[in-house]
């Protein structure tokens, strides 16, 4: 009778939707940005997104037939999807080495030793971003320059690098306007930072498709984005010499893509709206805390990895209606 019943780990949606129809509407949504960032940055992009993704691919197909011996995932798009993300969380001129390094430490640490799509606790990309970040830091904050930009340099700092390092040398932020980009070139780059920085507004745009298809809802981006605005803008009004106004932080860094393609993800997410937006909100609490007071410069991943961590406990204390029953 036991084995009438299979309990699988989440998600749990009945629709029509795959696994695959949703891993390739979520890369469809990101191929504007990735577009945008070829343009910015030229054949270093496409060759951090290629290698990025060929190696995720590859790196999961190796280990699941080799070491695993179970049948091999990788035409769901969950693989590559990974590869596209962690490519847009990276410097274009990042060597490749490192790259696969990254790929490797995604798919094989963080999402596979798990069990694979659907059993992993914490999301592939931003892990093996982070394992990047603290093994490689100084190859992960040079930022090259864009071919768009009227100078001559080969790296800059990002907006928020920029913010970071006036903050901390007791600069007001009047002094450091000049050198912060505006809200149009927040929107459509021009500046420092990795793939997924500098195209906010094709981002936003992917976003509205993947509502449009269903792919995500709208509670954990708006909770994300809503608190780091109204974190901001408390401390902003407080003391406005100290502190950049709230359209900045969330235009600026990972802030979108974060909160529309990571946070978002089906696996580590919360399952019902209002466990997804508490779950937001942390992540934009510690966001907002790491970029106002920590050492670095920008708080999305750390955030999105803490509040992975969490989405157990939320998915325990906040169970969706039982069917025919009544809400615990």
């Amino acid at each position: 009778m036991n084995k009438l019943l299979t309990i699988s780990p989440s998600p749990h949606q009945h629709t029509d939707d795959s696994v695959r129809k949703i891993m390739y509407r979520v890369l469809l949504a990101l191929v504007p940005a990735l577009i945008w960032s070829v343009i910015y940055f030229g054949m270093d992009a496409v060759r951090v997104t290629l290698l990025a993704v060929l190696s995720c691919v590859a790196f999961e197909y190796l280990i699941q037939r080799f070491v695993m011996k179970v049948q091999t995932t990788v035409t769901d798009g969950s693989a590559a999807l990974t590869g596209l993300l962690l490519a847009f969380n990276v410097p274009s001129n990042l060597p490749w080495w490192i790259i696969l390094m990254g790929s490797f430490f995604a798919i094989a640490i963080a999402k596979l030793s798990f069990g694979g799509l659907g059993g992993n606790i914490f999301n592939p990309a931003l892990v093996g971003r982070v394992f990047l970040l603290i093994s490689f830091p100084a190859q992960m904050t040079t930022w090259p320059v864009s071919r768009m930009a009227e100078t001559d340099a080969v790296t800059a700092a990002t907006p928020l690098g920029i913010l970071k390092g006036g903050v901390l040398s007791g600069r007001p932020l009047q002094e450091l306007s000049g050198n912060l980009p505006g809200i149009d070139n927040l929107l459509l780059g021009n500046m420092g930072g990795s793939l997924g920085e500098i195209s906010a507004a094709l981002l936003i745009l992917g976003g509205i498709y993947l509502l449009w298809k269903k792919i995500i809802t709208w509670q954990i981006p708006v909770s994300i984005l809503l608190t780091m605005a109204v974190y901001a803008g408390i401390f902003w009004l407080i003391n406005p010499e100290k502190y950049i106004d709230p359209l900045f932080h969330i235009l600026a860094g990972g802030a979108i893509l974060g909160a529309i393609y990571m946070a978002t993800d089906m696996v580590t997410s919360p399952m019902t709206g209002k466990a997804q937006l508490i779950y937001g909100i942390g992540i934009g609490i510690i966001t907002m805390t790491i970029r106002l007071f920590g050492a670095y410069p920008e708080g999305v991943s750390f955030a999105i990895l803490i509040m992975n961590g969490f989405t157990p406990l939320l998915n325990s204390m906040i169970k969706p209606k039982r069917f025919g029953g009544k809400q615990p």
